[in-house]
């Protein structure tokens, strides 16, 4: 089930809060959260029942994984054992769903072998739920987090605003808050803010990302060779869909929890005002980037072993990165890419050169837009191909911009001058929805925008629209 489709949001999300605050109302705290937890695996079946074994068998291995971690210390266990174990249970699955395919079709093209795929279909979220319950684990052996009740993990796993797409949370910080009873009573402020924020995420995703994705569809797959303007616009309209969608999902899904009164962590913030590639990777998909560090980066031995060495723990970090967004050789080299950048940075701060914020910020996006040309396209040679259009190896066609459309249902339009400065405006100079937040009323005013944002976005949808992280 999608944010972004009429079912989630005039039939499941009411029906899901009404009741679980209703029974919460009548002092049924334990029927409450197993309603939640029931709610949020309909949410997550909703797309294919077939993979709710899948989760449910993740979440019991990973809980009594986790249990023994934490508790069974009279045992005579050796607890680095059990945590390995369950390490390599969740990568195993994550490696068999995900990779299985990836590396059985390597392996043919290097030893011209003939073997079969299994064609097989990448489980919904299968990503964010295996990290989430991998920082669990290494959380539980550290002895940080505890967990005695199955039901209230079930629900720090799946509860459905973050169970498809993230953010990638940790227990220590998602546990207090639901077992916090003051929680369990509706919150008109909350209500206000999480329905300020739904109407910011579906506008984002309905109205701009939406609209951006038709272009970008036909000059990355469509068009076979692309002139310089197109290869242009291509990769900026992939690089302002990708956030509209991606922090739009954000933004639905803070404004979804908030409504239970639940405050996940920030996942998104204007990471196209980064002025440097390390500075992107903090305001970037910021809970990945910290799960990243602490899990990988830190135990690689982080900067603790010498300069060389943290060259090497940062590129192989990176390249982790890209590999978990998917099987394909353009997810590794945007990784590697972004790993070459990581470190590049690190080096160039050692001579301490000042450098004017709007160029590093403008740097940056560069950068970032070119990456992003391997991370969308299908094949690494047509991501070479669009580079190549871009340096102007295939023409200029002064002419070509007139020839892009952005349409909507009710008619063509022509809002690609609109639709790009819009994006500028609001990428590079806008507030965030965070900053909004911070000074945030439930007045007449806020009410007003929320509702025309809410009315617009759903008047236009349409269309089943997935969000681009569900692939990841």
């Amino acid at each position: 089930m999608l944010f972004n489709s009429l079912e989630f949001l005039f039939i499941f999300l009411p029906v899901t809060f009404f009741v679980y605050f209703y029974l919460n109302k009548k002092k049924l705290i334990m029927i409450a959260t197993g309603w939640l937890v029931l709610a949020s695996l309909a949410f997550y079946s909703y797309w294919n029942i077939n993979y709710l074994p899948l989760i449910l068998t993740s979440m019991v291995f990973n809980y009594c994984v986790g249990y023994t971690l934490s508790h069974r210390t009279n045992l005579r266990l050796n607890r680095k054992a059990v945590l390995i174990f369950g390490l390599a249970g969740n990568l195993t699955l994550l490696c068999y769903f995900k990779y299985f395919d990836f590396l059985i079709n390597n392996i043919n093209l290097v030893l011209h072998t003939g073997f079969d795929t299994l064609k097989i279909a990448l489980p919904l979220g299968i990503s964010f739920f295996t990290f989430t319950q991998i920082a669990y684990l290494v959380d539980a052996y550290k002895r940080e987090v505890k967990e005695y009740d199955f039901l209230n993990y079930s629900l720090f796993v799946t509860f459905f605003p973050h169970l498809i797409a993230g953010p990638i949370l940790h227990h220590s910080e998602m546990m207090p808050q639901f077992k916090n009873l003051r929680k369990r009573v509706i919150n008109h402020k909350n209500i206000s803010i999480g329905l300020f924020l739904l109407a910011i995420g579906l506008f984002k995703k309905v109205i701009i990302a939406d609209n951006l994705s038709p272009v970008v569809q036909d000059l990355f797959d469509v068009i076979p060779v692309l002139d310089f303007w197109e290869a242009w616009i291509g990769s900026l309209s992939y690089t302002f869909q990708l956030y509209f969608d991606f922090s739009g999902y954000c933004d639905m899904a803070l404004g979804i929890a908030y409504l239970f009164n639940i405050a996940l962590p920030v996942n998104f913030n204007s990471p196209y005002k980064a002025d440097s590639i390390q500075d992107f990777w903090r305001r970037w998909h910021i809970t990945l980037s910290r799960f990243l560090k602490n899990y990988i980066y830190i135990p690689l031995g982080g900067n603790r072993a010498g300069e060389w060495k943290t060259y090497r723990n940062l590129f192989l970090t990176f390249l982790i990165g890209g590999i978990w967004h998917g099987a394909n050789w353009t997810f590794i080299i945007w990784g590697v890419l972004h790993g070459c950048g990581i470190c590049l940075h690190r080096f160039w701060q050692k001579f301490n050169i000042k450098i004017n914020k709007f160029a590093a910020i403008a740097i940056t996006f560069l950068f970032v837009n070119i990456s992003w040309v391997f991370f969308r396209s299908l094949s690494i040679h047509r991501a070479i191909d669009i580079l190549k259009s871009m340096v102007g190896l295939h023409g200029i066609n002064p002419l070509v911009i007139n020839k892009l459309r952005f349409s909507f249902e009710s008619g063509s339009i022509k809002l690609s001058m609109i639709l790009f400065c819009a994006c500028l405006i609001l990428v590079f100079f806008s507030k965030n929805s965070m900053e909004w937040v911070k000074s945030f009323k439930p007045d007449k005013i806020h009410f007003l925008i929320t509702l025309i944002l809410l009315i617009i976005s759903i008047l236009s949808i349409n269309k089943v629209s997935e969000f681009l992280y569900f692939q990841f």
